[in-house]
């Protein structure tokens, strides 16, 4: 079984939720791509400050890599401090 993460991403402003906007396509991209991705999804719900994220890796270890890809991009800045409200099963 892989591994999944499902939530939300929550901004607190405006201006949180247009760094989301303006960061978010590289970062869908960039993840697709990525070994192991199955799928990746964050969607704007009727709340323009809200995102539904669903994620699916193959394994633990492309979890990991994403998330350390992942800290380490623009995406991770832009984002800082914005609140994620997340459950991940199928890891140890």
């Amino acid at each position: 079984m892989g591994v999944t993460l499902t939530g939300t991403l929550r901004c607190a402003t405006a201006g949180e939720a247009a760094r989301v906007r303006a960061a978010l396509p590289e970062h869908i991209g960039l993840t697709r791509a990525e070994a192991g991705c199955v799928s990746f999804e964050v969607t704007p719900t009727d709340d323009p400050l809200i995102w539904d994220v669903a994620e699916e890796f193959t394994t633990p270890d492309a979890f990991t890599a994403h998330n350390t890809r992942a800290a380490a991009s623009d995406w991770a800045i832009q984002t800082k401090g914005i609140t994620r409200d997340y459950k991940i099963t199928g890891m140890p």
